[in-house]
């Protein structure tokens, strides 16, 4: 059987691509197209492949403008040449799933989410761009939500990686699909035997992930946040944020693990899709204060900031229900009442079921399902 594995950039090692890295591990023999390489800090799960770019790969200043070529992207995708190969995998929250194969070959699709900033989040997206790149996005995404549905058809199987995702597939492409969470490296994070006095935030500072709510609920709270990561807001952040609040960065591995394992708790804001830094957390026992909806919902085991804890339950996190400013600092408050009950055995039982072996096992079962019948 030769397999072809298709995601829509490699641009870092995020968490689709640490989904792509596993679905590789399952398939060594598999070939990689994709519309942008850049393989610097990418996993040797990846970099050991031979891969194949699209002609988006080419086009001037790639590195820094893929996303202005996506319109261009269908258009790439549809001359990829795919006769040869018998199941096609595809992994997709950008242009990945619209290729063409032969009618007897099978195609699956991982979806991380559709495309946010074209569907139900561009209104965040529009608030945090110049007014150059809100109107280029408006233009485009009458065109692109038309090729994104109709490429929905050419998919033979839908993977979600959360339950969440798997209502927006049915939503927009009015498709079902199977939940596989993705893999967390839950054995690489070891807990520290004392915590520190700071709160934690870790991702991409981009609109989604609203970092400018934490920012400014610690600017009030006057107590000590670390930020990890960099983004498009790092800049307009470092501007608004007060003396407490530190930006660390870009990381590494072993860095991060350790900011991570020694907060008091993670800081989620956002609405994610799944979120893989919250099953980090927990796994070196890091319990999380999260908006409580998305998949935050899937990964932790949230007390609500309005209701009094039930003793059966065992808590790894903390939910708010409104994505704002005072809505998070009522449950950071919340938290410091109740921190005792967010134990590290309790968190670390929880980051189990997001094994990379749970994953493994659970994808190659459905694979096999698909492919029998």
């Amino acid at each position: 059987m030769k397999v072809v594995l298709i995601h829509y950039w490699f641009y870092g090692m995020r968490g689709g691509e640490k989904v792509v890295a596993e679905i590789l591990g399952l398939f060594p023999e598999a070939d990689v197209f994709t519309h942008l390489y850049v393989p610097d800090n990418l996993d040797p799960e990846i970099t050991k492949r031979k891969i194949t770019t699209t002609f988006i790969n080419s086009l001037p200043m790639s590195r820094k403008l893929y996303q202005a070529y996506l319109p261009l992207m269908p258009s790439a995708l549809n001359k990829l040449d795919l006769e040869d190969y018998d199941l096609i995998i595809s992994s997709e929250s950008g242009p990945a799933k619209g290729v063409n194969k032969r009618s007897d070959a099978c195609h699956i699709c991982y979806c991380h989410t559709p495309m946010r900033y074209i569907w139900d989040q561009q209104v965040i997206y529009l608030e945090h761009v110049g007014a150059v790149k809100g109107w280029y996005l408006k233009r485009i995404t009458p065109y692109l939500q038309r090729w994104d549905v109709n490429s929905a058809s050419m998919v033979d199987h839908f993977i979600a990686n959360s339950a969440y995702v798997s209502g927006r597939i049915q939503r927009i492409y009015g498709r079902p699909s199977t939940v596989i969470h993705p893999p967390v490296d839950i054995d690489s994070f070891q807990p520290v035997e004392n915590k520190s006095d700071y709160f934690v935030m870790a991702g991409q500072l981009v609109p989604y992930k609203r970092p400018d709510l934490a920012v400014l609920a610690f600017n009030q709270l006057e107590i000590p946040l670390k930020v990890i990561g960099s983004g498009d807001m790092l800049k307009s952040l470092k501007q608004i944020a007060g003396p407490n609040v530190e930006f660390l960065g870009h990381v590494n591995d072993e860095q991060y693990r350790t900011v991570l394992a020694s907060a008091r708790a993670l800081i989620f804001p956002g609405v994610e899709d799944f979120g893989i830094v919250p099953v980090e957390a927990q796994a070196v026992g890091t319990p999380v204060i999260a908006l409580g909806q998305g998949g935050a919902l899937e990964t932790v085991v949230g007390l609500n900031v309005s209701d009094a804890p039930q003793e059966y339950k065992k808590y790894t996190g903390l939910f708010f229900q409104q994505a704002t400013v005072p809505g998070l600092i009522e449950a950071i408050h919340k938290f410091k009442e109740y921190e005792n009950i967010f134990t590290l055995k309790n968190c670390q039982a929880n980051a189990r079921k997001f094994s990379k072996d749970q994953f493994r096992t659970s994808f190659m079962q459905l694979v096999n399902r698909i492919l029998s019948t």
